[in-house]
């Protein structure tokens, strides 16, 4: 899927980590919470409170889960599970585009 329809938009972004990551949170119609946004090469940690799907849609990314002691490599067009109250490391080696599907 390319795209999203009957979406609500928050306006405001989320900007993290002083502007490597922007993103957009999403509300489809089945109240469905997503975020869509971009990772700018760049080495970070990200906690999660629920659990989260990352689809990448384009780049290029080392992930390292909590609790593993190797990095994955992912691309676009692959996706990675990460647990709810947990955390992971990125390092994006090429500006990541992503949807992260919540819960």
């Amino acid at each position: 899927m390319s795209q999203f329809e009957n979406v609500s938009v928050t306006k405001k972004a989320n900007v993290y980590f002083d502007g490597k990551c922007v993103s957009h949170s999403i509300e489809l119609a089945d109240g469905t919470a997503k975020s869509v946004g971009v990772i700018l090469p760049s080495t970070l940690t990200f906690t999660t409170g629920a659990p989260e799907i990352m689809e990448l849609i384009e780049g290029e990314c080392k992930v390292t889960l909590a609790g593993a002691t190797e990095a994955v490599t992912y691309k676009g067009g692959e996706s990675f599970n990460v647990p709810g109250d947990s955390s992971f490391q990125i390092e994006v080696l090429d500006t990541v585009h992503y949807v992260c599907h919540f819960g």
